[in-house]
């Protein structure tokens, strides 16, 4: 639940079954106020002393927000009871949808947005049409949450206005959308994710990048012995060049761009590869080594285009439609492979072209 602050003020409001009914509150139309009464007792005398099949007493809470009052809600609000007309008119399963939107006039006044579904609008849309200027209530659980007069007749959406403060239209939104929802909630897991936590997630990914940094160089020196040097200096620069040109960018260095860096010298390691591999086929084929270098090079390099223009174009699309975690990879792995054109192509092949000025009659490369 992105942006909530408070879990806690969530879960007490969705965190049981919830029964939401609309019913008709027994009381003079507006803008007389609503007929209230200070006990149960008081209430009940009014239909014959109990409920019955077509009356009944529930509690209501009266709001005392600070946009009425100015002040701060007290710790207990003062209850009182209303006499309702059962059964309802509608209830929380005919109920597409709830939410806070601030009202006409701006400000901190804020009212509730709902709408239903196509049976219960028909359903709402009738009894509207009859009792305008008549009071309604919202009810939960048995217990009226707020109290509205019809202003016009509503179908399929309408507004429940009042002087709501924000996080009492929230409320009030959210405990609509509950009572559609008539199902007990158990929790099997509660996770908060905050900066704390990210910042252990990217070291994790720090770790791992350098861990797997260290076995790639261990097994590209074992392998290819004097050549695993070059790429070793190679894949290095490459991984310096791309943290320069992240920070050039401004870009945030997250989990998901770790993981772009990380395959980004994986395919630095494959171009590397690919070069050496050619290499070591024309040295077999008798070819001197400088020849058999400028071959090498010469023909995995179409090889290495092709998989780097396919892997970018993938990533590209990733950028285009992909969300923020999404586009941070992409850009990631972009940059590392636009990189790797250069280091592995052009760096490895100057750096064999100094050993080379170095050793001009060299007979013999270790690789």
């Amino acid at each position: 639940m992105p942006g909530v602050e408070n879990p806690e003020r969530v879960k007490a409001l969705v965190g049981e079954t919830s029964r939401l009914e609309l019913m008709k509150i027994v009381s003079p139309p507006n803008p007389s106020p609503v007929t209230k009464y200070p006990t149960r007792e008081a209430a009940l005398q009014t239909i014959g002393g109990k409920d019955t099949d077509t009356r009944r007493v529930l509690p209501y809470s009266e709001r005392d927000d600070p946009t009425k009052t100015g002040a701060t809600p007290p710790d207990k609000k003062p209850q009182e009871f209303v006499v309702v007309e059962s059964p309802a008119v509608v209830d929380g399963s005919e109920l597409r949808d709830a939410a806070a939107v601030q009202g006409r006039g701006g400000g901190s006044d804020y009212q509730i947005s709902f709408s239903f579904k196509p049976a219960g609008a028909q359903k709402f849309g009738e009894w509207t049409g009859k009792n305008i200027g008549n009071y309604m209530a919202v009810v939960l659980n048995d217990e009226v949450k707020s109290a509205a007069f019809i202003k016009s007749q509503i179908f399929d959406s309408g507004e429940i206005s009042g002087s709501f403060s924000k996080q009492t239209a929230d409320d009030l939104a959210l405990t609509l959308k509950s009572g559609a929802l008539p199902a007990a909630i158990e929790y099997q897991e509660e996770r908060t994710v905050g900066p704390s936590l990210g910042a252990d997630s990217i070291k994790a990914g720090v770790s791992a990048s350098i861990g797997g940094l260290i076995l790639v160089v261990l097994f590209m020196l074992a392998y290819y012995r004097g050549s695993g040097v070059n790429a070793v200096v190679a894949l290095i620069l490459n991984m310096l060049l791309t943290m320069a040109a992240l920070i050039m960018f401004g870009s945030t260095l997250t989990l998901p761009g770790i993981a772009g860096l990380i395959l980004g010298i994986g395919m630095a390691v494959d171009s590397n590869v690919l070069i050496f591999e050619r290499i070591r086929e024309e040295l077999r084929l008798g070819i001197d080594v400088p020849k058999s270098i400028a071959l090498g090079f010469d023909r995995a390099f179409v090889t290495i285009i092709d998989t780097h223009v396919t892997t970018i174009i993938s990533s590209l699309i990733l950028y285009i439609t992909g969300s923020g975690p999404i586009k941070g990879f992409a850009v990631t792995l972009i940059l590392g492979l636009l990189i790797n054109l250069f280091t592995a192509v052009f760096v490895s092949r100057t750096i064999f072209k100094w050993e080379l000025s170095l050793r001009p009659n060299l007979q013999k490369l270790s690789i």
